[in-house]
């Protein structure tokens, strides 16, 4: 046991810790998987403990893992700021940074919080709004940087790091209970919302009748009218919100498909580079709190 941790190796734990998925991590990286392994391989012999459990179908953290979770992030950040003190680089400047709806409730405010902190001189400018509407807005250049949903087979895609793949799922106040005469009662966003159009698709494709029975461009809204028991909602299955559970299998709807969750770049202007850099490294090394507490 060396009780060295190169930074590396650290930033490949978190990918992996955070996605739960050599693959997905890799992918993230844009590392081959088998050096994912060799990297988690050393960091585990660092620290002489084994810090996941894995086999074919599934990637979990131990105990000793979930602890190296907070280390890992600490030293990641003490390096980063050492690496701009001596560097003399302190991102700077306006960044006009979007967030789906989806993160309302979970901890990016936290993040948001710490990252102002280490850096007073981001102008930061926070939209919240539909992940297809952040999208468009940052193709249109009104953004710099977007913390949103994408279909994994958009082939229109911005420049993006992927913080986690999902699988969504369809959720509902407990024991609900759907007529399997009667058109399926839906709770959706308005267009362009990628859950909207997945929910939609998914009910045709099976044939299925469908109505809606609520429509809100906010969280809350939509959160408000599940709980109600008016109807059904599309949900990624890591973001579950308290109160909602997933529709049982018997219920018989069709599989909505799965979605990734990314920090997509757009034009960034030179003088919002550093900050967007930065900001995408904070939501990374803080991936796992976005939905690891959620997960249902």
């Amino acid at each position: 046991m060396t009780g060295t941790y190169d930074p590396t190796h650290l930033r490949t734990f978190l990918s992996v810790a955070q996605t739960l998925s050599f693959t997905q991590a890799a992918r993230r990286l844009g590392l081959r998987q088998s050096t994912v392994s060799q990297h988690v391989r050393r960091l585990e012999d660092a620290t002489g403990r084994q810090l996941f459990t894995r086999d074919t179908h599934a990637v979990e953290l131990t105990e000793d893992g979930e602890a190296m979770l907070g280390f890992a992030r600490r030293i990641l950040a003490a390096h980063e700021q050492a690496t701009r003190f001596f560097t003399g680089t302190r991102p700077h400047g306006r960044l006009r940074f979007g967030a789906s709806e989806d993160f309302v409730l979970t901890r990016l405010p936290e993040i948001l919080e710490r990252f102002r902190h280490e850096h007073p001189e981001v102008d930061l400018e926070l939209t919240v709004e539909l992940s297809g509407t952040l999208h468009e807005q940052l193709a249109a250049g009104k953004l710099d940087l977007v913390l949103a949903k994408r279909r994994p087979e958009d082939p229109r895609a911005a420049p993006h790091r992927l913080v986690w793949h999902d699988e969504l799922v369809w959720i509902g106040a407990p024991g609900l209970r759907l007529d399997p005469n009667r058109p399926v009662p839906l709770i959706v966003y308005p267009p362009p919302g990628i859950t909207r159009a997945l929910a939609l698709r998914a009910l045709e494709r099976q044939g299925r009748r469908w109505r809606v029975v609520c429509t809100s461009g906010s969280l809350s809204g939509l959160l408000a009218a599940a709980r109600a028991g008016l109807g059904v909602m599309v949900h990624a299955r890591g973001l579950i919100p308290p109160g909602l559970v997933r529709v049982p299998e018997r219920a018989g709807l069709p599989e909505p498909g799965e979605v990734d969750f990314v920090v997509a770049h757009g034009r960034v202007r030179p003088s919002a580079q550093g900050a967007a850099d930065a900001l995408t490294a904070a939501i990374l090394a803080g991936g796992d709190r976005l939905h690891r507490s959620g997960r249902g």
